[in-house]
C-alpha cells in the first residue's frame, strides 16, 4: 500500500545542515527533472521581483518567499516530514511517527518542484506550487506528468494507493484501478435540513488524521474494499462517492465527519 499526500504551501526553515542531494530523493531517476525546475525557479526569483512574484503567485507581503528561492540550491535541508506544516500535517505529525519506529517510506508526498518524496527525503524550504510556470521551462505540473510517468508506475507496481491528494498534486500522475481517492464530507443540521459539503479545514485534518491510523495500524490493504473496512474498523462512516468515467478509474469513497 502507497498513501500520497498532498504537499503544504506553509513549510519550516530547516537550519545549520547541508543543502539536497537531488540524486538521493525518492526515485533518484527524476533528478534532471528536479534540477531543471530548480535551477529555473532560482533564475525566476533572480531576475524582477514582480515578475517573480506574479508567476509563483505571491503577494508583496511575500516577497520573502522568493528572496528564498534564489539560494534554494545551497539552503539547508531537513526531512520533508520536518519540513511541511500545516492543518494536514499537524494532524498526521510524521516526526513523532518516525520517532516511534513506524515506517513511512511508503507515503509519497507530491511537490510541485521535486515530484514525488518520502518522509524521510532532505529538502530545503521552498515556495513552488504545481500551478506554476517557470520561464524556460514552462508548466511544472507538465513537466511532472512527463517525468513520473514510468518511473512513479514501476515504483507502485500493483500495490493499493491511497490517494489523499487534491488540486493540482492528484494530476500529477493518475493510479489505475486498484486505487481510492478520498472525500471528506462535514455534515451538519441547518433549519432542521441535514447538508453535507467539503470544508477545507475538515478535509486537511481529517485526511492526516486518517494516514496516520494507517500507519499506526500496521495494516496494508490489496485491494480497495479492504482498505474500506480498515477505515470503518476505525470509527469513521466510509460511503461510496462518484463513480469514475474512465476506465481503471480508482474507487472513489466519502468520508462523513461531523466534528473535528
Amino acid at each position: 500500500m502507497f498513501i500520497f499526500v498532498p504537499p503544504s504551501e506553509t513549510k519550516a526553515f530547516p537550519s545549520d545542515a547541508a543543502p539536497a542531494d537531488l540524486g538521493s530523493l525518492a526515485l533518484p531517476e527524476l533528478a534532471p527533472t528536479r534540477e531543471a525546475l530548480r535551477d529555473a525557479l532560482v533564475r525566476l526569483c533572480r531576475g524582477p521581483a514582480a515578475k517573480a512574484r506574479e508567476a509563483l503567485g505571491l503577494s508583496e507581503g511575500q516577497s520573502g518567499e522568493s528572496e528564498h528561492n534564489r539560494e534554494i540550491a545551497n539552503a539547508p535541508a531537513a526531512p520533508a516530514a520536518d519540513v511541511y506544516t500545516g492543518v494536514l500535517y499537524d494532524a498526521l505529525d510524521l516526526p513523532t511517527l518516525r520517532q516511534r519506529g513506524v515506517i513511512l517510506d511508503h507515503v509519497l508526498i507530491f511537490s510541485g518542484l521535486w515530484g514525488v518524496v518520502r518522509p524521510g527525503d532532505r529538502i530545503p524550504h521552498y515556495r513552488c506550487s504545481a500551478g506554476v510556470k517557470l520561464p524556460g521551462a514552462g508548466s511544472v505540473s507538465t513537466a511532472w506528468r512527463k517525468a513520473l510517468r514510468d518511473p512513479l508506475a514501476g515504483h507502485v507496481g500493483a500495490d493499493l494507493v491511497v490517494d489523499l491528494r487534491s488540486g493540482a498534486y492528484a494530476g500529477l500522475w493518475t493510479p489505475g484501478a486498484n486505487a481510492v481517492t478520498v472525500r471528506v464530507l462535514h455534515e451538519r443540521e441547518v433549519n432542521g435540513v441535514v447538508k453535507r459539503t467539503v470544508v477545507s479545514h475538515f478535509n486537511k485534518a481529517t485526511k492526516g488524521r486518517l494516514a496516520r491510523s494507517l500507519l499506526e495500524s500496521g495494516q496494508r490493504p490489496r485491494k480497495p474494499e479492504e482498505f474500506a473496512e480498515l477505515v470503518r474498523g476505525f470509527g469513521y462512516t466510509v460511503e461510496q462517492g462518484p463513480a469514475g468515467t474512465r476506465p481503471n478509474a480508482p474507487t472513489a469513497l466519502d468520508i462523513v465527519v461531523s466534528e473535528l
